[in-house]
């Protein structure tokens, strides 16, 4: 049965930091499961291996009964030493009772031996009836132990801006599901207003404002530059058309 009572205190980076050493060195360090663990509670089991703790939260592997499970620091601790045997308390010498002075002559009396019991012999009958009851009878079942079951990897998708591009990338626990890829300025603000965060949608419109007031700027001075260059063509086509 499971013990009452087992403090919630979980394993410390100094335990964790110990069983990782005693893995590496092949030993199977013994555990006892808190009270956030469940039924289970106050039952040891034996760490044969540690995950990743950056793709779940339950990452330390202990062995219990047949099973391999996946459990958090915060629902184990490290099991107990052993509690001594206690010792027998020294029995009492019994102390002798004083001799009463009797009479120099006894008469010895006959002691009557008690009568054995009858013995009540069971037919055949009645003993094949009882194996016949011992066989049909259910064998106990073992209560079920119930299994945590392991959580999905979280899933992040990730919008970015930097160096006058947008991108997007997605990842799951940490597999990457897709490198940052560029994206236009409109999409941005779309996902965004999908979202409707506050704050966010302000934010992605000043930038897109400020990259919008550069480019016309840039567009200005190449308008500039080419009113010079076709005023330029325009006196040296004027040259050329002049007789020699």
């Amino acid at each position: 049965m499971a013990a009452a009572g087992v403090e919630a205190r979980g394993l410390t980076t100094e335990e964790l930091s110990g069983i990782r050493d005693a893995l590496a060195a092949g030993r199977k360090p013994k555990v006892q499961f808190t009270e956030s663990a469940g039924q289970i509670s106050g039952q040891i089991g034996q760490v044969v291996g540690l995950e990743d703790p950056a793709v779940s939260e339950e990452w330390v592997v202990v062995r219990f009964g047949r099973d391999e499970l996946p459990f958090s620091p915060g629902d184990l601790r490290i099991a107990p030493k052993g509690v001594p045997a206690r010792k027998a308390a020294p029995v009492a010498e019994p102390v002798a009772e004083p001799v009463l002075p009797g009479p120099e002559f006894l008469i010895d009396k006959p002691i009557e031996k008690p009568k054995p019991a009858p013995v009540q012999r069971k037919s055949e009958d009645d003993v094949d009836k009882e194996v016949q009851q011992d066989v049909s009878a259910p064998a106990p079942r073992k209560a079920a132990r119930p299994v945590k079951a392991k959580p999905s990897p979280s899933l992040t998708v990730t919008l970015a801006y930097g160096e006058g591009e947008w991108t997007v990338g997605a990842t799951q626990g940490a597999k990457a599901l897709a490198k940052p890829y560029v994206i236009r300025p409109a999409e941005a603000l779309k996902m965004v207003q999908l979202i409707d965060v506050p704050g966010v949608q302000e934010a992605v419109e000043q930038i897109l404002a400020a990259e919008r007031a550069e480019a016309e700027q840039q567009a200005q001075r190449l308008r500039a530059e080419l009113a010079e260059i076709e005023a330029r063509l325009a006196e040296l086509g004027e040259a050329g058309s002049q007789p020699s």
